[in-house]
């Protein structure tokens, strides 16, 4: 049996506001094509269906569309929520889509009960381990144990004995979202730590012959059963040296015969430039980022104005900036009781714009900061007149 695992889709995401839509449909469509090519049998997604747990009508759209691609290209699919789905929803009408050949693991109680596939060898146990919040998790599997550490060991357990009462030669596949030690996380993942340590054991997860991992969007091995896929796009910056891929896994009479590596493609670079403003806007050798998404690192020694519009100007998909002033600028590390220390608030503001800004306020700006100052003054002392006026007409 050759299964494909993939994770972390987040259909609905942003990237630094702008819309992905039709990027992710065009990645994810593309599993239609892999699976068809590959001879794939089944295609597991460990979590992070969609991005949030309410999608838009967009969102689910695209969804439903990949899905239904994926299917008629001859795979059937299983899918566990992440902590970014709701499980409810995502689960709504499982028992019908299970007719369909997609098989949504949604429910704590039945982490233990697989979907099980046939090949010429036998039966393929395939568990879905939903997300797994530790308390309420906890409370629905009935143990004392705490955290994530806790509650995946239970519900391992439930599956290592569910899969010994189905006799020898059942092969198996987990689907389980999480952070297991050793793997590397990157920018765009939420945290999934809630009054404790977010990291299970890889041992954890002992006694099956392969685990789909998901959660962390960057592709790594931890050992040769036990795998994440990482996400079809990159969803930050640090993940630009990422190359987003899937897992082929097969399956032979013995268990995990091999797996292998399939690259995604990339439907826009990522990609982040150093430099002063001005250089950056005329210089040849940049052209070359031109349709990339970029992050730009301003070195100016004053603070440019407007400057994402301006570089949007050259590079259409700039989508964020950071200001980081070369030694010697003016922006300097102000300490609160010196800076205000007998000093009146006009010149204290001064001081906040140039600390901000890296550049003095010009006289124009100064003299409205100043103008600001004294209207808050005349209404204070303007103030007790009208309470009194407000006491005497009532």
């Amino acid at each position: 049996m050759r299964v494909l695992h993939t994770s972390d889709w987040h259909v609905g995401r942003t990237f630094h506001g702008r819309d992905l839509l039709a990027d992710q449909e065009s990645v994810l469509s593309g599993l239609a094509d892999l699976v068809a090519d590959e001879r794939v049998d089944a295609v597991v997604v460990s979590g992070d269906l969609y991005d949030r747990a309410v999608p838009s009508g967009e969102a689910v759209s695209v969804c439903t569309r990949v899905l239904d691609r994926i299917r008629q290209a001859g795979a059937r699919l299983v899918i566990t929520p992440g902590n970014h789905d709701s499980a409810p929803r995502l689960g709504a009408f499982a028992e019908f889509a299970a007719a369909g050949g997609l098989h949504l693991r949604t429910r704590v109680a039945e982490l233990d009960r697989p979907v099980v596939l046939e090949d010429r060898h036998g039966p393929v146990a395939l568990y879905g381990i939903p997300y797994l919040e530790p308390e309420p998790a906890r409370h629905s599997l009935g143990i004392d144990a705490a955290g994530h550490a806790g509650v995946l060991t239970e519900a391992m357990r439930r599956v290592r004995a569910d899969l010994v009462s189905r006799g020898a030669g059942v092969r198996s596949i987990v689907l389980a979202h999480a952070f297991v030690t050793g793997g590397a996380p990157s920018a765009s993942e939420r945290t999934i730590s809630v009054g404790g340590v977010e990291q299970v054991a890889g041992a954890v997860f002992d006694g099956v012959d392969y685990v789909a991992l998901g959660h962390l969007h960057g592709p790594q091995r931890l050992a040769e059963h036990l795998r994440y896929s990482g996400s079809p796009l990159a969803y930050s910056f640090s993940e630009a040296r990422h190359r987003k891929s899937v897992w082929l896994v097969d399956l032979d009479a013995g268990g995990l015969a091999g797996v292998e590596r399939r690259e995604l493609p990339v439907p826009r670079v990522l990609a982040t430039v150093t430099g002063n403003l001005d250089e950056l806007l005329t210089a040849d050798e940049h052209e070359r980022l031109a349709n990339c998404y970029l992050s730009v690192e301003l070195t100016d020694r004053v603070r440019p104005t407007d400057a994402l519009r301006r570089l949007q100007k050259r590079f259409p998909h700039a989508v964020h900036v950071d200001w980081r002033p070369v030694s010697g600028s003016l922006a300097t590390s102000l300490r609160y009781a010196t800076t205000v220390r007998d000093r009146s608030d006009h010149d204290v503001a001064c001081d906040f714009v140039t600390d901000c800004r890296g550049a003095e306020p010009t006289e124009s700006e100064s003299a409205l900061l100043r103008e600001a100052f004294a209207a808050v003054a005349n209404d204070e002392r303007a103030e007790p007149a009208r309470q009194r006026g407000s006491r005497e007409a009532a």
